[in-house]
């Protein structure tokens, strides 16, 4: 376990620092209890004020995932000082950030779509929607960074600002078309898939860019863009039909009241 969460390949300094954060046996002081699986039975992994997981030495990156799912308060740290966590920490902020820009899209057209709806708050202007949709890529820029043991700030990441900055014209000007084009509302599924894959991407390539030095070519961000789109399709499905229930108990508690 030590060899995996403090792998011999980090520099001596880097893997002492890792290895510090690692307590055998355990402690109070510890945010938490990593045991190996075969030692660890399933009813005592819910025992105790620290909260308990196991680790399979086969398949131990379902263990980090698990982790960082559940405690999210601690994956950058666990991420800076640990780097075989960064992928998976990486990979949920990239999803979560999208996911939020996916659900944005969708709340900022269903005004339009559905008069009435109810949903004052919701900014309908496109130009508040694509600064919320980008300055939200930009924070997962910074988040990615810290992840990755890097410094962190405007001046810092001005390259990777300027590449979101820039990309987003396409993707926004593109939902845009959609909305106003498909009847019936169905544009909404496109534009939070838009949201989606433009996101995921821009993600991706800068996990790439801080992990290997290197981002992603204009052809294959195209080409992954195409993937990432077909995964914002069905992650917009489910996120308008969780949407659309709170405005389905309004309509039954209206007709109920006889308004």
């Amino acid at each position: 376990m030590e060899t995996f969460f403090a792998p011999p390949e980090l520099s001596p300094a880097r893997r002492a620092e890792a290895a510090r954060m690692l307590v055998r046996g355990g402690s109070r002081d510890c945010d938490l209890h990593i045991y190996e699986s075969e030692l660890l039975l399933p009813a005592q992994s819910l025992r105790g004020p620290v909260e308990n997981f196991s680790l399979d030495l086969d398949a131990p990156e379902v263990c980090v995932r698990r982790i960082v799912r559940r405690r999210e308060d601690l994956m950058l740290p666990l991420a800076r000082r640990l780097p075989p966590c960064r992928k998976a920490v990486a990979h949920h902020v990239i999803r979560t950030v999208a996911k939020e820009n996916a659900l944005f899209s969708l709340m900022t057209a269903l005004p339009d779509v559905v008069p009435g709806l109810g949903l004052g708050w919701a900014v309908g202007e496109f130009s508040s929607d694509a600064a919320f949709l980008t300055m939200n890529q930009i924070r997962m820029g910074f988040l990615l960074a810290a992840a990755s043991d890097r410094k962190i700030g405007y001046r810092e990441q001005r390259g990777e600002i300027a590449s979101i900055a820039a990309g987003a014209f396409g993707w926004r000007a593109l939902a845009r078309e959609l909305v106003g084009k498909v009847p019936f509302g169905g544009g909404l599924i496109p534009k939070a898939a838009i949201a989606w894959a433009g996101t995921f991407v821009v993600g991706m390539s800068l996990e790439r860019l801080y992990r290997l030095g290197y981002g992603y070519t204009r052809q294959e961000r195209k080409l992954f863009y195409e993937d990432a789109y077909e995964q914002g399709r069905e992650i917009a499905k489910m996120l308008l039909a969780s949407v659309k229930k709170p405005s389905t108990v309004r309509r039954q508690l209206s007709a109920a009241s006889g308004s």
